[in-house]
C-alpha cells in the first residue's frame, strides 16, 4: 500500500482536519482544490466538503465507517442535511456532553472501540449507525480511545504504551492487526497525524523514516 506524506494548512496534524472511510473523504470547505484532489487520489475516495458548527476541524468531531457517521451535537441543521445528501450515508448527531466524538470512538467496518465514558444507550446508537459490534475499553490509561487508535480494515496503529492485553482485545474487536506506533516524529496520539483506508495512507510531513518503515510493514 502506498504511504504519502502531506500537510494541511501548513500543519502536520492532518487527522485533525480530515476524516474518511473506504469511499468518502471529508475535507474542510476552504481546503484548496489541488490539495483535495491529491488527497482523494492518495486514498482513492471521493472528497466531500463539509464543516461542523462552521469549523474546519473535522477529525475530533466525527466518527465514521462505510455504514454511517456520528457527529458532534454542535453540527448545524444545514450541515447535517448537506452531509447526508453528499455522502448517502446515515448521519446522526451524537447525544452527549462530550462533543469530540471522534476522540471517543475508533471504528472500522468490522468493529468499534469506544470510550468507557459512553453510556449503554450511546453504545447502542453507535452500533445502529455503524452496523458493527461496539465494545468499551480504556487504552494506555486513557479514555480518549479515538485519539489513540487509528483503524483501517487492513491494519491499525495504537499508542505505544498500550498493553499487550489491550492490543489483543482490540484485535478481537476490529478483526485486524493492531501495532503500537507513533506519528510525526514521536507523537503517540496517532490519529492526529494520519488518514487512510485499505487503499492508501497519508501521514503528516514530520513523520520520520523509522515511523514510515513501521507503517509500511503494518499497512501492506
Amino acid at each position: 500500500m502506498e504511504i504519502n506524506v502531506f500537510n494541511i494548512y501548513r500543519s502536520c496534524n492532518i487527522g485533525i482536519f480530515l476524516k474518511c472511510n473506504e469511499k468518502i473523504l471529508l475535507i474542510p470547505k476552504g481546503l484548496a482544490s489541488t490539495k483535495a484532489e491529491k488527497l482523494s487520489s492518495f486514498i482513492k475516495a471521493k472528497y466531500v466538503r463539509t464543516s461542523v458548527a462552521g469549523l474546519r476541524i473535522l477529525g475530533p468531531l466525527i466518527a465514521m465507517n462505510s455504514n454511517g457517521i456520528l457527529v458532534s451535537r454542535f453540527i448545524e441543521e444545514e450541515e447535517i442535511r448537506s452531509l447526508r445528501a453528499e455522502t448517502g450515508l446515515t448521519v446522526e448527531r451524537f447525544p452527549s456532553n462530550y462533543t469530540a466524538i471522534g476522540n471517543l470512538i475508533a471504528v472500522n467496518d468490522f468493529g468499534a472501540v469506544a470510550s468507557n465514558l459512553l453510556s449503554t444507550p450511546q453504545i447502542r446508537l453507535a452500533q445502529d449507525i455503524f452496523g458493527v459490534p461496539v465494545d468499551r475499553m480504556n487504552v494506555a490509561g486513557y479514555v480518549t480511545v479515538g485519539a489513540l487508535i487509528f483503524p483501517t480494515n487492513v491494519g491499525a496503529i495504537v499508542h505505544p504504551l498500550t498493553t499487550e492485553k489491550e492490543i489483543q482485545q482490540m484485535r478481537s474487536i476490529l478483526k485486524t492487526e493492531v501495532v503500537p506506533c507513533t506519528i510525526n516524529n514521536g507523537v503517540p496520539f496517532v490519529t492526529s497525524g494520519i488518514l487512510g483506508n485499505s487503499k492508501g495512507i497519508v501521514v503528516g510531513n514530520l513523520t520520520n523514516g523509522s515511523e514510515l518503515m513501521s507503517l509500511s510493514m503494518i499497512f501492506k
